[in-house]
């Protein structure tokens, strides 16, 4: 029986070394129905199971891990936190998963910047400035635990102490470029909540350089690639979806820019009794990942194809969101993929959040993006991006003028009539908990963490005026753009 084991261990591990999940986990579960007695094997089976989007699976693999006595369990621990936190909603279990992680490896660094951001989630300021704060203890000047503790701090001014410990820090010789680029951002950020508006620019500016220069080939935004993208989208899907009978299993598809007001929206929604958000779940993306040649394979694709995809999302859904009324997908760059939702939910209703141009680029620009949004790191990228979205959003609202646009400088201003459209378009009658919406303690688990747990206000709308003198070049990049797209 040892020949086939190791076989098969082999064979296992080079499929999860090539990011072969599903044939990994198959070949993992082989491998332990064999030897079942192998812990390290069932923790690597846990991780395919949840690459695969099998998160029960995943956590039973990780119990029988723990079981079994793999090495490094606070590892397991923090693993299972991460998916009842992210994929399932479920910051309760999260938290006791990442308090057994810790009951093991107190001083666990990776252990405690989680605690940290689920606290955050949860809206936890202060139990979250503790975690950091532990974190900082352990590792002093870690670069983001420094971040995000620097995040939650009330600054008085200019010359507060986190300011300066930051610009110390980010100008110190022979830092990571890296962890350089981490603390740039918090810099800029807290520049910007003191008022100090041409030294944040500036420090944004050596922040966004800097994450650049990790990656420059990762980070580049092609922009005629992007444009081909748009264009493929627009021919592989050029007529309207035929309506179908019992399309009340969709979701409310809630999408836009990013930075768009997408997160506000859908925590108003998450305040009605029907309602459960469902946050930022990857369903759609992964959709049109998994189809080859998308989305060019999909043009002139029959109902069975569709059909297939989706059952394909409702048994996603179904994992992430179960026994739940009303769902909400807040899925902000699922614009790109209205076709695929309507083609998959010809019913669906969708919410398309629209805010100032100006202000959405330079909240894209403020913040620290992963480099695969590389067209955040450049305000004229982020032009160009925002015209080849308009030319998109015009393609889908022909064929489906039923999109609600939701505008967020209006909604900041006159909430109720937003509000009550937002509900009716969604079959909800009204709900006065829905004003009520920055008391719900559900998670947030986006860069609008913070601003959701406050009543609506205004003073986002027209930030871009604080920079203006900056922006003369990105303003006519938006004029150039709208009027080509």
């Amino acid at each position: 029986m040892a020949e086939p084991a190791e076989a098969l261990m082999a064979l296992a591990s080079r499929l999860r070394a090539a990011g072969r999940a599903e044939e990994a986990a198959e070949a993992y579960r082989r491998l332990l129905a064999i030897r079942p007695d192998l812990p390290d094997s069932w923790f690597n089976l846990a991780l395919m199971e949840r690459q695969s989007g099998r998160f029960a699976a995943a956590l039973s693999a990780y119990d029988e891990a723990l079981r079994r006595g793999v090495s490094g369990p606070e590892e397991a621990w923090l693993n299972r936190g991460v998916i009842h936190a992210d994929d399932l909603g479920r910051p309760d279990l999260a938290l006791k998963d990442l308090e057994a992680a810790l009951a093991i490896a107190p001083d666990w660094l990776p252990a405690l910047l989680n605690l940290g951001n689920l606290h955050e989630d949860m809206g936890r300021r202060e139990a979250a400035a503790d975690a950091y704060a532990r974190a900082l203890a352990v590792a002093p000047g870690h670069p983001v635990a420094m971040a995000r503790a620097a995040g939650l701090a009330r600054l008085t001014g200019p010359d507060d102490p986190v300011i300066a410990a930051l610009r110390a820090a980010v100008s110190r010789p022979g830092m990571d470029v890296a962890d350089r680029a981490e603390l740039g951002f918090a810099l800029g950020r807290a520049l910007d909540q003191v008022g100090a508006y041409d030294e944040a620019f500036a420090a944004y500016a050596a922040a966004n350089a800097a994450s650049r220069a990790i990656d420059p080939e990762g980070a580049r935004y092609d922009r005629a690639a992007h444009e081909r993208f748009i264009d493929s989208l627009i021919a592989a899907f050029p007529a309207p979806a035929v309506p179908v009978e019992g399309g009340e299993a969709a979701p409310v598809f809630i999408c836009g820019l990013f930075r768009s007001g997408s997160t506000l929206v859908e925590q108003i929604m998450a305040g009605h009794s029907r309602v459960t958000g469902g946050g930022e779940l990857g369903l759609v993306p992964g959709l049109a990942r998994a189809v080859a040649g998308y989305p060019q394979a999909l043009a002139g694709a029959g109902p069975e194809v569709f059909g297939q995809l989706r059952d394909l999302y409702l048994g996603g859904l179904k994992t992430a969101r179960p026994q739940a009324d009303v769902v909400t997908d807040k899925r902000p760059d699922n614009f790109l993929h209205i076709g695929l939702i309507k083609a998959m939910f010809p019913n669906a209703r969708i919410v398309h959040t629209v805010r100032e141009p100006l202000d959405v680029i330079l909240s894209n620009w403020f913040l620290h993006l992963d480099r695969s949004m590389g067209h955040a790191l450049d305000l004229g990228d982020l032009a160009h991006w925002h015209g080849q979205y308009l030319r998109l959003m015009r393609h889908w609202k022909t064929l489906y003028p039923d999109i609600l646009d939701l505008d967020y400088d209006a909604l900041v201003v006159e909430p109720r009539p937003a509000i009550d459209r937002l509900l009716g378009y969604c079959g909800l009658d009204w709900e006065e908990a829905v004003l009520d919406f920055h008391k719900a303690a559900v998670p947030v688990r986006t860069a609008s963490v913070w601003q959701v747990r406050e009543p609506l206000y205004r003073r986002s709308s027209g930030r871009w005026r604080n920079y203006e003198r900056h922006l003369d070049g990105v303003r006519a990049a938006l004029g150039t753009a709208s009027q080509g797209s």
